[in-house]
């Protein structure tokens, strides 16, 4: 089954460029257009995935995106914020609402497929570049190294597991570098994203950081 995108912007150009990348690849479908908020909003339930544009006429992609993250029925959606600015504190309370991640508009046409297909696939779309940004302009971790009170629902595994994630880490790879079964390791991260409230490993992500579990520039 082709996964389906829903393109929102409301830059005729951009939608029509991103449409013919995705119609000509294999197993990808452009379900949908949309040019404002509300519009993507009224046709996510189509989609698998939404390509969101922030800045748009009235309901703009932040707000949208927030909706979209909260409503039960469109809990398989997932949104990959469009922006020109990487390091943008619109992307970061993006993320936060429960966006997947975000993009570039002048991305490569493969990153723009594979980014598709890994947010389909559950993972969280974050570059170590873009995160970067994020992380230096927008977020403090704390200095004293102490995990904060909201971790203390997490077991050490699970800690464990939320770092590696925050680190780009996939289930294979946590599986491989714990020494569990990929299903386990699903599991651990699926715990942790419900202890902690979160719909989306790319919220893992930015908890990880301003946690002080990871800290920018550290690798896996």
């Amino acid at each position: 089954m082709s996964i389906r995108v829903l393109l929102a912007d409301d830059q005729k150009l951009i939608r029509a460029g991103f449409r013919l990348i995705i119609d000509l690849a294999d197993g990808l479908d452009v379900v949908g257009e949309a040019s404002g908020g509300q519009e993507a909003l009224d046709l996510a339930a189509g989609a698998d995935v939404v390509l969101m544009d922030i800045r748009m006429p009235g309901m703009d992609g932040l707000e949208a995106t927030r909706r979209i993250a909260a409503d039960p029925v469109l809990a398989a959606v997932r949104v990959i914020i469009l922006t020109t600015f990487e390091a943008d504190d619109n992307v970061l309370a993006a993320l936060r609402a429960g966006a997947s991640g975000f993009l570039s508009k002048d991305v490569e046409p493969d990153e723009l497929l594979r980014a598709i297909r890994v947010v389909h696939a559950g993972e969280a779309l974050l570059t170590p570049r873009a995160t970067r940004g994020l992380i230096d302009r927008f977020l403090t971790p704390p200095s004293d190294g102490v995990v904060p009170p909201e971790l203390s629902v997490l077991t050490e595994r699970e800690r464990e597991v939320l770092r590696l994630v925050a680190l780009g880490q996939t289930n294979e790879e946590i599986a491989a570098r714990l020494v569990l079964s990929p299903l386990t390791a699903k599991t651990h991260v699926h715990r942790a994203m419900t202890k902690l409230g979160v719909r989306d490993r790319a919220q893992l992500v930015v908890i990880g950081y301003q946690s002080g579990l990871v800290k920018a520039g550290e690798r896996a």
